[in-house]
């Protein structure tokens, strides 16, 4: 079970410190902004760039992206089964990597073995 019981808790305070952290350096949370309003401005909408922030939240194992990006994708109406369908296939990708650095570990252990 995640360390994190409260989610809409957890939700609240990473926005608070992430807030606190762009008064401290201005200049990260306008080029960080930015960023986010240029992903904003293509051609994929609201609740399909949450559905993906989630499942690379997932791949990447960061509890507070998986917070935030949980509760905007709700806000941007994505269904249950629209989130499932992007964990689901978060798992598929994670699962792919490890079966092709498994291949990449058979060939390490090839290379040096003893013939």
């Amino acid at each position: 079970m995640s360390a994190f019981q409260n989610w809409p808790e957890h939700t609240a305070h990473v926005k608070s410190s992430f807030a606190a952290l762009g008064k401290s350096h201005p200049k990260m949370l306008q080029a960080y902004s930015a960023l986010e309003q240029a992903a904003a401005a293509e051609a994929l909408d609201r609740k399909t760039r949450e559905l993906i922030a989630l499942a690379v939240a997932i791949t990447t194992r960061c509890e507070s992206c998986i917070s935030v990006h949980a509760e905007a994708a709700a806000k941007a109406g994505a269904t249950e089964s629209e989130i499932a369908g992007a964990l689901a296939t978060a798992i598929s990708l994670n699962a792919g990597a490890a079966y092709t650095y498994a291949l990449r570990a058979i060939e390490a252990v090839k290379a040096q073995s003893p013939e």
